[in-house]
């Protein structure tokens, strides 16, 4: 019995029974007893219960099942027990940031085919073209094209409307064959009069014809396009040509140089699990009065043998046969299908469709967010760029169709309710004291156990090698830097034992173990002020800072108490740019200083009285020029290797590796060029041997609070607070906005954070750390994106062209854990370190000072004020708010810059946190006064991109605002 279907496609259960004949339905009776008759009138009585069929603006209950809104009682909503699901993608279009996996959830895969005659003259299909996400054609050159976007003509998208508008349409038709498929596929053409009675036969014989797929031998570019006649007809009929001479719309594209051709990807290797595939057959029937279109879309997904190049089940089928006609390109209109197929909202609608009007509604949704450019003369690259703000804005309205879903009811049956997200904010306020602490507890140490166990995978491994490296130079660095400003008081030796102690606390205890917690600029910008400041006013600098880390303590568990970390909410992007761009300053400007340092200390003569030892004081010969080439080399060489890692040369992986060990690359090279200069003196890095202070002559191990050589004042006991104040305004930026920035929505932790908590543990450790003459550490920005990164699992299966998608972030504490105790070893490397040039260590420095420049908006703002308005780039910040404003914005950072610098370059120095926090209040209460919202959105927006696959002149320093 052939399966009775309703003149939209659905199945009649009430005709279950009847057994109707193509002749009987074909004969044209009047009379009330014709089966037609009755099939029709049975029709009409489901019309008025239609309206409660499921559609696209139903809800869903919490079982899943989807219900029509409005529906009466006692009419369920057809479908009713078998779950419709909300898909990856209707979550995806809608803005939801959670995606929810069901079983209705597919990702699409295309193959085109067309009808052509093989070598032996004998008809066939034979692929012409597929789609994951993006287009894929095979080229005359006899390969696959890359992966590129499908450019189509407005007139094979109108042809497809009017063909959905008349063709046959079958939904959840239940077939597990091909010839099944077809078999009730013909029925419903002829019925609706697509197709004649007698046709029957011959496309049946043409849909079943065998499948091929294109080789160097065999593809649509050496096979000639077939024309299928009637049985009967000559052969020589069907070997004439039918489409013309021309080549394919797509392989016509501006840029058709640059899209050569490449072997065909292992496809199975790139579908993603659970995909379905659609399978469009195109072709040219000389017997056909019209062209003719059916889509089918099956109840369950069916692998069809020998049709698809891989084996995807098919969900779709799309038939387009019509007569050899000058207007209509087949070709075309199957490239059309497949490219909309492709598309993800396009596809959810098909699937969620219960009737031709909404696959029309589809469709013109399509056209909606569609392009279409006018026949003028070719325009340039320049011109075309502009359609991209376009484009966004389309599709930002085609992935937000909020009202078209009805998320806010799903998420309500869920239970996810605006009260539940908002109740899981970190930054939320209780009104209870340290109510934000216990939350943090609460939500982080019950998945400790999982901390321990995802740390089980070799992705950690790799990590903690890679994160050891990135930690321990900056450690060094700024270690022998350290030492050079504060004349040995605290040097290599105490700042990574400081580190191993307070890394190792930290991943023990803290609610975002992925945080890495080291020594930064601005810290040692601080060291350098309160250091000066002490030996100016004679008081003991090491002692000073016993109490300074007393009052730090006090001071967050003060914080902490009052739930002072939602404060970081109005630390914008203006406050953190004009910070960042003056540490960056520093470190450039300390970098030149301590070279003209040691261009004074050895002058470049006629003539030097070398000594068989280096005499301090003592100028000696080529030690300023070979300084000033270490320090070069360093930078250039880091930089270099930076730039590599996002460059096209070797295979990505190498070029990565390589990228991330930049700096020890670029330290034991210019280290092992100096080690083999033997005849020019060069200051080294001083490292003592073991577990001994930088300078034991100077000071001990532990810290006396009252004075180690002469009695600490007591006004200055209680006068470190302000200094205190200014330590922790520096580590509470720095923390917390490093946990902002590795908290992102788009990072995909599910393990929760917590901003008290961490910034509790990281002061307080400092503080304690301060007992025994050790530097105090905060959350370092960019080492710790690096180390997130290197813990996310993205997907091996993603489409050609697309982009990875997260899979996982090994969230544990084992990583940290491991690379402090690496680095608390490396102490026992002072064989080694005392080899090190202090200055390729300025090199080093340089290098952090102007890469850090990178991602900052203010900096790409100062260079703009030298560029004429036409080479200005295409971001909001330029185009959306006028030329002379956004230079005023510009130049209100630039003379808060000068003011910070000038108050640096005081003896009132260690003033500089205040001055810097002066401008929260400017940036919230006169900034509004002179620019419109709309202008400060653009201006001082927080648009840093996560990144994950790193382009070509992108890294992870460009989602970095804060120095590290």
């Amino acid at each position: 019995m052939r399966r009775s279907l309703d003149p939209e496609g659905y199945e009649d259960p009430g005709l279950k029974s009847s057994h109707l004949s193509l002749g009987e339905m074909s004969r044209a009776g009047a009379g009330i007893g014709s089966p037609l008759q009755a099939w029709r009138a049975r029709a009409e009585e489901m019309n008025p219960l239609r309206q409660y069929l499921p559609g696209r603006r139903g809800f869903y209950d919490l079982d899943g099942k989807r219900r029509s809104a409005g529906a009466p009682p006692g009419h369920p909503s057809r479908g009713e027990g078998q779950p419709v699901s909300v898909t990856d993608v209707d979550l995806e279009a809608a803005g939801s940031r959670r995606l929810l996996s069901q079983p209705d959830s597919h990702e699409g895969y295309v193959e085109l085919h067309e009808l052509v005659l093989d070598n032996a003259k004998d008809l066939c299909w034979m692929e012409a073209g597929h789609w994951l996400r993006l287009e894929e054609d095979f080229q005359e050159s006899g390969d696959w094209s890359q992966p590129h976007l499908s450019f189509l003509t407005y007139h094979s998208l109108l042809e497809i409307r009017r063909a959905l508008s008349k063709g046959a349409i079958l939904l959840n038709l239940e077939a597990n064959s091909l010839p099944a498929i077809v078999h009730i596929l013909l029925d419903q053409l002829i019925y609706e009069g697509q197709m004649k009675p007698q046709d029957r036969d011959d496309v049946m014989r043409t849909l079943l014809l065998r499948h091929s797929h294109p080789t160097e031998d065999e593809s649509v570019w050496t096979m000639p396009p077939a024309l299928v006649q009637r049985s009967g007809t000559g052969r020589a009929d069907v070997e004439r040509p039918l489409l013309r001479e021309q080549r394919p719309m797509e392989m016509s594209r501006m840029a058709g140089k640059e899209q050569s051709g490449v072997p065909k990807p292992q496809l199975l290797e790139t579908i993603p699990e659970g995909a379905e595939a659609t399978l469009v057959l195109v072709g040219c029937a000389a017997f056909l009065e019209q062209p003719m279109l059916a889509f089918v879309r099956l109840k369950d997904a069916v692998t069809l043998d020998g049709v698809l190049d891989v084996s995807t089940p098919v969900r779709f089928l799309v038939v387009v046969l019509g007569p050899d006609t000058p207007q209509i390109s087949y070709h075309e209109i199957g490239r059309a299908i497949g490219t909309m197929m492709s598309e993800r909202v396009f596809r959810r609608d098909a699937y969620l469709a219960e009737g031709r009007q909404e696959l029309l509604r589809a469709v013109e949704d399509f056209l909606d967010a569609s392009i279409v450019l006018p026949p003028t003369e070719a325009p340039s690259e320049p011109l075309l760029r502009a359609l991209v703000p376009l484009q966004r804005e389309l599709l930002r309205r085609r992935y937000q169709p909020l009202e078209r879903l009805h998320i806010g009811d799903f998420l309500k049956d869920l239970g996810k309710d605006e009260a539940a997200e908002e109740d899981d904010d970190p930054l939320r306020r209780t009104g209870r004291p340290f109510g934000g602490l216990v939350r943090d507890i609460r939500r982080r140490y019950p998945k400790y156990l999982s901390d321990i166990k995802d740390a089980l995978n070799p992705q950690c491994l790799a990590a903690v090698i890679f994160i050891y490296f990135a930690a321990l130079s900056p450690a060094i660095t700024f270690g022998g830097l350290l030492g050079e400003k504060t004349k040995g008081m605290m040097g290599v030796s105490e700042l990574l034992i400081s580190t191993c102690v307070q890394c190792v606390l930290f991943s023990l205890l803290s609610a975002q173990p992925l945080l890495v917690v080291g020594f930064s600029g601005p810290l040692l910008v601080f060291e350098e002020a309160f250091y000066s400041f002490c030996s100016s006013n004679g008081l003991e600098y090491i002692v000073g800072r016993v109490w300074i880390g007393f009052w730090l303590i006090l001071l967050v568990l003060v914080v902490v108490a009052c739930e002072g970390s939602f404060l970081v909410r109005y630390l914008s992007r203006y406050t953190q740019e004009i910070f960042s761009f003056l540490i960056s300053l520093i470190f450039i400007f300390e970098t030149f200083s301590k070279l003209v340092t040691i261009f004074k200390q050895h002058p470049l003569k006629r003539e030097y009285r070398v000594q068989a030892e280096v005499q301090p004081g003592v100028p000696e010969p080529n030690t300023a020029l070979l300084s000033l080439v270490l320090m070069a080399g360093t930078f250039f060489l880091a930089y270099f290797l930076r730039v590599f890692k996002n460059s096209s040369f070797l295979p990505g992986k190498v070029r990565r590796l390589i990228g991330d060990f930049g700096v020890p690359i670029s330290i034991f090279i210019m280290a092992l060029a100096d080690f083999f200069i033997n005849d020019t003196y060069t200051q080294k890095l001083s490292v003592p041997k073991g577990l001994q202070v930088t300078n034991a002559t100077a000071r001990g191990w532990f810290i006396h609070p009252m004075g180690d050589t002469t009695p600490f004042p007591i006004w200055m006991m209680f006068a470190s607070v302000i200094p205190a104040l200014l330590v922790f305004i520096l580590i509470f930026l720095e923390t917390q906005i490093t946990t902002l920035i590795v908290s992102k929505p788009e990072r995909k932790l599910v393990k929760g954070t917590g901003f008290h908590l961490d910034l509790l543990l990281i002061v307080a450790m400092g503080g304690l750390a301060a007992l025994f003459g050790m530097p105090w550490l905060s959350a370092t920005t960019v080492r710790t994106i690096t180390h997130a990164n290197a813990l996310t699992i993205m997907s091996k299966t993603s489409a050609p062209g697309g982009k990875s998608q997260i899979l996982e972030v090994k969230e544990q504490r084992i990583s940290g854990l491991l690379v402090a105790v690496l680095i608390g070893v490396s102490i026992l490397m002072e064989p080694i370190l005392k080899y090190i040039p202090l200055a390729v260590l300025f090199g080093i420095f340089l290098y952090m000072g102007v890469t850090s420049l990178f991602g900052i908006q203010l900096f790409d703002r100062i260079l703009l004020l030298l560029k004429p308005p036409k080479y200005h780039p295409d971001e909001p910040y330029v185009t959306r708010v006028k030329t002379w404003r956004m230079h005023l914005f510009t130049f209100t950072q630039i003379v808060f810059l000068v003011v910070l610098w000038v108050v640096k370059s005081t003896p009132a120095s260690l003033a500089l946190p205040f001055v810097l926090i002066l401008t929260v209040p400017l940036r919230r209460f006169l900034l509004p006064r002179i620019f419109r919202d709309i202008e400060l959105k653009c201006l001082d927006a927080d648009d840093a991109v996560v990144t994950f696959d790193e382009a070509e002149g992108t890294d992870v320093y460009n989602e970095v605002q804060m120095p590290s």
